[in-house]
């Protein structure tokens, strides 16, 4: 939802399918006249008024009615007049069919979407009353797959930026009352984006602090949302360092401080986490794991021991091994234990943020990995100057045997095959002797 293009098949002139609607309204008497008068913009006034009775008449009669209905509006010289009233309709109950209400009202408001052209602005209402009726009808998850084209459909209807906000702060309430904290932040975030960088005014502006806030809130409190980049480095969130010095300080902490920081942080703003209806519990269990991350990203020689973690998270060293489970479910680090030398072996870990600390850190891992391959390529020199020492000395050697066994190695002649033969010189002397 929307679905795929529906027709609507329908024979008739404007006077004779407005009339036949008037009939099945039973509105004869009030329509009739303005026809015949041809006032078909009064005749269907008129009709649109009596309207909200389809959602009365049989089930088998509701969609061909609403067909007609849809039909005759979008022959309108402006149906952005009447649409409201038709969508409206659709978002009341369905007094007919109470189980397959939701089903004809869709039907109905997918057909209106369809029939719009596609770069027709107002198909951006009727979406806007989808998305309504889907939330009001707790059915997030059959809107879900046609979001991803949303931002090409705004840009095909030429959607200014409020009206885009409004979409998507409609979108993520929809999302986070269906318990799709994903969908919901990321549409939340969509809408943020949408006030003008530039404008001071307006990226302070009342709207643009509540929903900074309600994002700020979102990205702390989700238990899977670990990286805050996104929404930091979004003016309006970073204005409210000015107008909400507090709630920034809380952001500051979960993007790159540490357990202890929190718990200061508590401390000194008392109640401040209940008063924002934040879930103290979850925050604290959260802030470990962030520390957990910060703590084998900064440990040089990627060993952890247990009293260092356990020291870090605030909690007993027998509950070490079952934080490394959950930081690794995360995802936040991967690693193994050591139970028999009570240390954490660090094989990657995920940097909370990268500024001038992180630079510093990796100039060191660097530079100790350099010291590492020079070290390296010291011994292998090394043992490659044993190894042609030794292969001299043999060569050494081996002359020296041949020449106490008075051979000269020069002399190798070559045999059958292209093989050589050595001939020792006591052999050519007595040759010689006997030719004599």
């Amino acid at each position: 939802m929307p679905s795929p293009p529906q027709l609507i098949f329908v024979d008739g002139t404007f006077a004779e399918l407005a009339q036949e609607m008037a009939d099945f309204l039973q509105i004869t008497d009030q329509v009739k006249p303005l026809l015949e008068k041809d006032q078909g913009e009064e005749a269907l006034q008129a009709i649109v008024k009596a309207s909200s009775a389809i959602n009365a008449v049989p089930e088998k009669e509701f969609t061909a009615a609403y067909n007609l209905l849809i039909h005759l509006v979008l022959q309108a010289e402006e149906p952005k007049k009447y649409l409201p009233v038709i969508c409206g309709n659709l978002l009341k109950p369905i007094t007919s069919s109470p189980n397959h209400g939701f089903t004809l009202a869709s039907g109905a408001l997918s057909t209106i979407f369809n029939l719009l052209d596609p770069a027709n602005p107002l198909r951006y209402n009727v979406f806007m009353q989808i998305v309504r009726f889907v939330r009001q009808n707790s059915q997030f998850e059959l809107l879900k797959p046609r979001l991803k084209n949303l931002e090409a459909w705004l840009n095909e209807w030429d959607t200014d930026e409020e009206d885009q906000r409004k979409l998507y702060v409609e979108v993520s309430e929809a999302a986070a009352e269906a318990g799709d904290e994903e969908e919901s932040y990321y549409f939340l975030l969509k809408a943020i984006s949408t006030f003008d960088r530039e404008d001071q005014e307006e990226i302070t502006s009342e709207e643009a602090q509540k929903l900074s806030l309600r994002a700020l809130k979102q990205a702390v409190s989700s238990p899977t949302r670990f990286d805050f980049q996104d929404v930091r480095a979004l003016p309006s969130v970073q204005a409210l360092s000015d107008s909400h010095p507090v709630h920034s300080q809380l952001l500051d902490i979960f993007t790159e401080q540490d357990l202890d920081d929190y718990v200061d942080f508590r401390d000194e703003h008392e109640d401040f986490i209940e008063n924002e209806k934040l879930d103290h519990e979850k925050l604290q269990r959260k802030m470990r794991l962030l520390t957990f991350a910060s703590l084998a990203a900064s440990t040089p020689n990627r060993e952890i021991p247990y009293q260092n973690i356990a020291r870090a998270l605030q909690i007993p060293s027998e509950d070490v091994e079952m934080w490394t489970i959950d930081v690794i479910r995360s995802k936040l680090v991967e690693g193994r234990l050591s139970q028999q030398q009570k240390v954490f072996l660090v094989h990657r870990t995920t940097y909370r943020v990268f500024g001038e600390k992180q630079w510093r850190e990796l100039g060191t891992r660097v530079d100790q990995f350099k010291s590492v391959v020079d070290r390296l390529v010291t011994v292998v020199r090394k043992a490659q100057a044993e190894v042609d020492s030794q292969r001299e000395r043999e060569k050494q050697e081996l002359e020296r045997k041949l020449a106490s066994a008075n051979i000269n190695v020069g002399s190798i002649e070559p045999g059958r095959g292209g093989e050589r033969r050595r001939l020792p010189l006591l052999q050519q002397k007595q040759r010689t002797d006997d030719d004599d």
